[in-house]
């Protein structure tokens, strides 16, 4: 562990590159970094711009890209940048993602979303909170123990990826397909990709995913003689219903790691029929997004659907056909005892004073690919909520607070006894 000497100058270091990480995070956000999915270039462009910073703090830097010839490069950038430690039996990583998801309607901003205005102690701009936040502060974690001459006790891998955004088939998928070898199970992962405002949401679990988009076919016809066809949406919002009362009764069990602590289905989207009053449709479309508990298998919940929308084809003589735009059964749980969640609540509690609470969140992070291919992840940060709003922003105080906590966090070896700081 840092000697308390050693600590007071890491943390004043930091305290002193508040002006750096701002002009960092300024620098990173006017090259946008949009996935072709969302009409963008990729991470091309700011990739080749991190790797100049990167570099210039002395780290080892390698690439890893995967081919993809819908962006003009034809391939989507994946960085790896290492800084030696002590101790080779264990990695600590810290993955961040390159990529952006666009700014949506420009008059929703005040300012320019790729043109950063700091206000008010707050750094404005798409991306500055998810991910470029945590990005920018483990960078500074790394370049003020560099910069001091300290070693952190096990080697640092910082992984900056592409296509988080868009399910990480050329990002961390991609990693973990061409070079295995740089992870092992002994390695501690941090994903600082989702988090609450008062630092205390560690999270070490996500439900099943599972959306469902529902196709019901019947017959059209005029509205004056519904006779004569048969009401899709008639039968859409009778089966709607049916899902409901299915979800309510039949995924009843409640696990207190998630908020909230019980499955849920949610009807959501809903497609336009037909454009006038007076025609009864014969096609509706409707989704369900529905996260599950991991008590669950997805097997069971897509059978208990079949059934339900078997009676309502049989009840009203429609054909309902069933696809599922994103399926992801519920990765490992991260056990409370895997050393980097005792580490990092170590560490949190450290700069920021709170208790941490590991906890299961109902939403999606690339996390949950580490834990299926068995490493232990923790996914933490101190954010604010402003991902993929208008006027997102990042709190520079966060990012400066987080940047310590990787610092500290470096300095921790795996065993307990040895975690208590020198006084």
């Amino acid at each position: 562990m840092w000697r308390s000497r050693e600590w007071q100058k890491i943390d004043e270091v930091i305290e002193g590159m508040r002006s750096e990480m701002i002009k960092l995070q300024t620098e990173i956000t006017a090259i946008p970094a949009i996935g072709p999915m969302s009409n963008g270039p990729g991470e091309t462009e700011r990739a080749k711009y991190l790797i100049s910073v990167l570099k210039s703090i002395g780290l080892e830097v390698s690439e890893y890209n995967a081919p993809d010839p819908t962006v003009p490069s034809g391939y989507r950038p994946n960085i790896l940048a290492r800084f030696r430690g002590i101790y080779p039996n264990h990695k600590v990583w810290i993955m961040t993602h390159m990529d952006i998801v666009p700014p949506g309607p420009r008059d929703l901003w005040t300012n320019d979303p790729f043109q950063v205005v700091v206000k008010d102690n707050k750094i404005y701009g798409r991306g500055t909170e998810d991910n470029q936040q945590d990005m920018v502060a483990s960078i500074a974690a790394v370049k003020a123990l560099k910069s001091l001459g300290f070693t952190p006790v096990y080697d640092v891998g910082l992984l900056l990826v592409a296509d988080e955004e868009t399910g990480s088939k050329f990002g961390i998928t991609h990693m973990l397909k061409v070079a295995p070898e740089q992870f092992s199970v002994n390695d501690l992962f941090i994903v600082p990709d989702a988090g609450n405002q008062d630092a205390t949401l560690l999270e070490i679990a996500e439900k099943s995913i599972c959306w469902m988009k529902f196709t019901v076919r019947g017959k059209q016809t005029h509205g004056s003689s519904p006779q004569h066809g048969i009401n899709a949406h008639r039968a859409s919002a009778n089966l709607i219903v049916a899902l409901d009362k299915m979800f309510k009764k039949n995924y009843r069990k409640k696990n207190r790691l998630f908020s909230p602590p019980f499955s849920t289905a949610e009807p959501t989207k809903k497609e336009a029929n037909v454009p006038n009053i007076n025609t009864i449709p014969g096609e509706d479309i409707f989704y369900f997004d529905c996260r599950i508990l991991p008590e669950y298998d997805l097997t069971k919940v897509e059978a208990d659907v079949k059934a339900e929308v078997t009676n309502i084809e049989q009840k009203f003589g429609v054909t309902v056909t069933i696809e599922s735009p994103q399926r992801e059964q519920a990765a490992p749980v991260t056990s409370v005892n895997a050393p980097v969640v005792k580490m990092l609540k170590k560490a949190i509690k450290s700069i920021y004073n709170v208790t941490v609470k590991p906890r299961g969140i109902g939403g999606g992070t690339v996390a949950a690919i580490l834990r299926r291919q068995g490493y232990p992840a923790a996914v933490w940060a101190k954010f604010g909520d402003n991902a993929h709003k208008p006027d997102e922003f990042c709190l520079v105080d966060n990012m400066v607070g987080d940047a310590k906590v990787y610092a500290y966090l470096f300095g921790m070896e795996v065993e307990s006894q040895t975690e208590k700081v020198v006084k």
